[in-house]
């Protein structure tokens, strides 16, 4: 064997052999007796660790396992945690559908049952510390507590379209995680862990996902530690309000999600989290872009309208999302439970991502193929629109006495602009003895 020859050996062994240490040191004693080293070289202890590494690997038969390995076990989260207190923050300014005049179909309001909707005239920084704020003022808690927030932003302009239409300081502004920054300055905050993340309105279960399977194992939160999941969506900045058929879906809000663990007594949780997740799927077509449009109408606060020379503004397909959305949510719920060790009929409650009365009716239908046969929350879009990822937050909130046992909270979005993708996600929800004692009494 030359000593100068580089020698592989394996630091992540493949996992379902589960051969761990042993396996990797057994890699490198194979590769090293298959060089032609000498059989002194491989001292007694050797031999008898590579026997057993190898005892460990099923035996092989025409190229596949004879004896195969068993299937991977659920993901669920390792570290408890859950979901203890929520505030939602809307911006004072409505905009009703009459300013849209005869322009905006007149079956608008039914399909959607949206007949107005806020507009924030903050910037999302500034909307995600006024939620953080009325949290506060609802719990009480102390920052100095806060080990970690997570920050959502689905208004933010994808890197891939700001470095295409503005200059370097314009698309240094659109990274959610400089946002994530400035907000945690802000806050005051000085030892917190902080992350920004886009997923449209799929931002919401992603978060808690990343807070559940990475943070919370290795953050390991003391009595009254707790993390934060702050959401704002200012989708207003970036809409077309020259396409009535789009122009009228969405709103501004900002929410704050305060997730704690089991031993935390002065915020205690509410909903534990049983599984939260979020991921890409392949679509047949792109339903979503973004585009530069001149001289479009804006709308001012006193009613009346202005108007952007030059505007970057998103484009969407409608009918597409309207067909995709059900089926994604739905497909969501069905991974969850299977994961989770659940059926259909242990579900008590879906609250899915409000994206319009329409598209929730049609995922309940298609949950009931689940076995999915429960109350099914809809009708918040009213006077608030699509919230985008603060609308599962803003919906908890507003049935938050009434939620009782498993609660399945799915979400869908768009994916990359001008590509065939679709975000799906799920949160699956359990409420506490304590949660149900006081859902009782205010009952």
């Amino acid at each position: 064997m030359n000593l100068g020859e580089k020698v592989f050996c394996p630091r992540n062994p493949r996992p379902e052999h589960g051969l761990g240490i042993e396996g990797s040191v057994a890699g490198f004693l194979l590769h090293v007796a298959a060089a032609g080293a000498p059989s002194g070289f491989l001292p007694l202890f050797s031999h008898w660790l590579l026997r057993r590494a190898l005892a460990r690997i099923p035996a092989l038969e025409d190229g596949r396992a004879a004896h195969p390995s068993p299937p991977r076990q659920p993901r669920m989260n390792a570290t408890p945690l859950g979901i203890s207190a929520i505030a939602v923050h809307q911006p004072s300014w409505e905009l009703d559908n009459a300013w849209f005049g005869e322009a905006m179909p007149r079956k608008f309001s039914h399909h959607t049952g949206i007949e107005a909707r806020a507009i924030s005239l903050d910037d999302e920084v500034t909307m995600g510390i006024a939620a953080v704020r009325k949290l506060q003022r609802e719990t009480g808690c102390n920052l100095a507590d806060c080990r970690g927030i997570v920050f959502v932003s689905p208004s933010f302009i994808p890197a891939s379209v700001a470095r295409q239409h503005l200059d370097a300081a314009g698309a240094a502004r659109e990274r959610p995680g400089r946002a994530a920054r400035q907000l945690v300055r802000e806050l005051g905050l000085t030892r917190c862990r902080t992350i920004g993340i886009n997923w449209f309105c799929c931002g919401y279960s992603r978060g808690l996902a990343l807070v559940s399977r990475r943070w919370a194992p290795r953050l390991g939160l003391r009595r009254d530690e707790f993390v934060l999941v702050v959401v704002a969506t200012r989708i207003s900045r970036i809409t077309d309000y020259a396409n009535v058929q789009t122009a009228g879906l969405f709103g501004d809000m900002a929410s704050a999600t305060l997730l704690a663990g089991p031993s935390n007594r002065r915020h205690p949780m509410h909903f534990e989290i049983l599984h939260a997740d979020a991921e890409k799927q392949q679509a047949q077509k792109s339903a979503f872009d973004f585009h530069v449009r001149d001289h479009v109408p804006v709308p001012s606060p006193d009613g009346g309208t202005r108007h952007d020379d030059e505007r970057l503004v998103y484009s969407l397909d409608g009918m597409a999302i309207a067909e995709i959305a059900p089926r994604a949510m739905s497909a969501a719920v069905a991974k969850a439970l299977g994961e989770s060790g659940l059926a259909g009929g242990d579900v008590n409650f879906v609250v899915p991502h409000q994206a319009g009365t329409g598209i929730v009716r049609f995922t309940g239908m298609q949950l009931e193929g689940l076995g999915v046969r429960c109350e099914l929350v809809n009708g918040l879009t009213r006077r608030t629109g699509n919230v985008s990822a603060c609308s599962v937050p803003h919906a908890l909130k507003e049935t938050w006495s009434r939620l009782k046992g498993v609660v399945a909270c799915p979400t869908a979005a768009v994916g990359s602009p001008g590509r065939p993708e679709v975000l799906q996600g799920c949160v699956l929800l359990r409420s506490t003895a304590l949660h149900d004692r006081q859902a009782t009494v205010a009952a």
